[in-house]
């Protein structure tokens, strides 16, 4: 058992991009798999909160006006200019709102771990996740739906409740297992609560694909452009990003970049109504495509502008 659960964390990446194609290839088990799309994506929340030292967590802010400019541009200014640039190329719709919704979205929750595996401050990512993800219920519904209008079939304030709910309920679960079972127990457990992890993102990967394979055979160029807006919102952010803190250095604006392109729309996913339009959907689902294969690509290519670059972090994941 020990083994299964050791081979499942280690390629972690490779059975989540499995786990895509095959809610492609399968479609069939992607519409079964369909209903435990929210509570996979409440289950990864609650598992990150359980593994968090929040006494600890103080330590990693050791520069608060950085933090607070990195939430800034995470939570205001990447929409707010998401919001421009799609004005700008004449989007509408479905898309139009998914990528702006992207734009305002905290990172990805596994984003500290992947930005140690490329050499990135990792310490700065977690901070940026969780100060993002607890404030994301209060900022983005203004932001998003009052500031720039955009239509997600409900109003800002139950928007904002269904996140506050969502989120609150999987933070505070966790803080309170955690205190409930002791440290020492979640360090003991550490590959358990991983493999478990791997798990859900492997049920989250394939109920996020329900419906896209029909929509696939449908209209493909539809669904291919989506793909390629997909891959290019990721890289865009992530540009913007490093762009906009390079004054911080070539390391933290890099990671800042990473963690620009890389947003948890599974939280959105999980609380929008069902009669939000369906090409929201659509793009979040797609969206994830390049989420798990852009950090595989640009691996060579951040060590290879931190080669040599000296760096406050001295990990194994810094060369």
């Amino acid at each position: 058992m020990a083994g299964v659960l050791t081979i499942l964390t280690r390629h972690a990446p490779l059975v989540l991009a499995l786990g895509v194609f095959a809610g492609l290839i399968l479609p069939d088990m992607a519409a079964v798999l369909g209903p435990v799309l929210a509570p996979s994506v409440w289950g990864l929340l609650f598992l990150s909160m359980l593994r968090i030292d929040w006494q600890g967590l103080g330590g990693l802010v050791r520069q608060p006006v950085m933090l607070i400019a990195l939430v800034a541009w995470l939570l205001i200014a990447s929409p707010v200019l998401m919001g421009a640039g799609v004005w700008a190329a004449g989007l509408d719709g479905g898309l139009a709102t998914a990528l702006v919704l992207m734009a305002g979205a905290p990172p990805i929750m596994s984003s500290p771990a992947l930005a140690l595996l490329i050499g990135l401050d990792a310490p700065l990512c977690l901070a940026a996740m969780i100060a993002a993800t607890l404030l994301v219920p209060v900022v983005l519904p203004i932001v998003a739906v009052g500031a720039l209008d955009l239509t997600v079939a409900t109003g800002t304030g139950d928007l904002a409740l269904r996140l506050a709910l969502f989120i609150g309920s999987a933070v505070a679960a966790g803080a309170a297992l955690r205190r409930w079972l002791g440290v020492g127990w979640v360090a003991r457990n550490v590959t358990r609560l991983d493999a478990v992890a791997v798990v859900l993102l492997l049920l989250f990967a394939v109920a996020i694909m329900d419906g896209v394979a029909a929509r696939l055979i449908a209209d493909p160029v539809h669904v291919l452009g989506f793909v390629a807006a997909a891959f290019a919102a990721n890289a865009g952010l992530q540009l913007a990003g490093a762009a906009a803190f390079a004054r911080l250095g070539r390391w933290r604006a890099l990671t800042t970049g990473f963690v620009s392109g890389n947003r948890n729309m599974a939280l959105l996913l999980a609380v929008l109504p069902a009669a939000t339009d369906p090409d929201v959907r659509l793009y979040f689902a797609l969206a994830q495509i390049p989420i798990y294969v852009m950090p595989a690509l640009i691996r060579p290519v951040y060590r290879r502008l931190l080669e040599g670059f000296d760096t406050p972090f001295d990990g194994p994941g810094s060369r």
